[in-house]
């Protein structure tokens, strides 16, 4: 049997520690590569969050701008115009007293009411700017109030529900439309309804907010002005991109307006948690 010289057994060992040496250099150029492209990765998505983070900043930042100025209007609102109305009603109620004649009494008795009118409407419209009240739960409690006060010295009987209405946000645009379309289809129902009981239903289903309101009366009637109310309450709904509908029932009327309400900052909050 023949040796293998040492010349070759030599040859041998430093190829195969060459071999080895190449082999372990490529895996630390390979584990040094991810590692960069890692940090890399990192760093971008830390600027990518830091970028969101600021750009939440500024949207809660805006909001609270929104809302000082809102609160600023209300108060200017409630101490001009509100004191204005008070100071025209005291006026007129001197005048009623001062004079004998039945028909200027009569017509001082009309700028009294038309200054309630005006009261009730600013009321209405501080209500609906004043900042706190862009939640569901304060919406829906506001038109319930509402709705037991006008049928208050009717015949008509109020019921009220309310099903998973939380905390959301709906704008000020969506409450405002929202709320005349019910005032308009409750003073529908006591002019033409003939109705014993009206029924509405409040509820949240995801980001859309329904209210269901139904009445036992004749139900709809060829009724110029009421038609015409109609077509202004589906283009109000349409003008908040919600969506206004007859639903049927046996007996009356069944109207179901819905919206989508916005989301809110904690759960842009909790995106940004969640993403880290």
């Amino acid at each position: 049997m023949k040796t293998v010289p040492l010349e070759l057994k030599i040859t041998i060992v430093i190829a195969i520690m060459v071999v080895v040496t190449v082999v372990v250099f490529l895996i630390f150029i390979t584990v040094l590569y991810n590692r960069r492209q890692t940090l890399f990765q990192k760093e971008r998505m830390l600027k990518e969050m830091e970028y969101r983070t600021q750009l939440l900043q500024k949207e809660i930042d805006f909001q609270n701008k929104a809302k000082e100025e809102q609160e600023r209007i209300s108060h200017d609102m409630h101490d001009d115009l509100g004191a204005g109305i008070s100071a025209i009603k005291l006026q007129a109620e001197f005048i009623k007293h001062k004079v004998s004649d039945p028909e200027i009494r009569n017509d001082v008795q009309e700028l009294l009411r038309s200054c309630a009118d005006l009261s009730g409407s600013l009321r209405q419209v501080l209500w609906n700017i004043k900042p706190g009240n862009d939640h569901l739960q304060d919406f829906t409690d506001y038109v319930i109030q509402y709705a037991h006060t006008f049928f208050a010295k009717s015949d008509i009987k109020v019921y009220t529900f309310k099903d998973e209405v939380g905390y959301d946000l709906i704008s000020a645009d969506k409450r405002r439309n929202l709320f005349l379309c019910v005032k308009e289809i409750l003073n529908n129902i006591y002019k033409h309804s003939e109705a014993e009981n009206v029924t509405l239903h409040f509820k949240q289903t995801g980001r859309s907010f329904y209210i269901d309101i139904k009445d036992d009366g004749i139900g709809l009637k060829a009724d110029t002005a009421y038609g015409n109310g109609l077509q202004n309450m589906r283009s109000r709904m349409e003008g908040v991109c919600g969506k206004f509908s007859f639903l049927p029932v046996d007996k009356g009327l069944h109207i179901c307006l819905k919206v989508d309400i916005e989301s809110t900052i904690t759960e842009n909050v909790g995106d940004l948690h969640d993403d880290q």
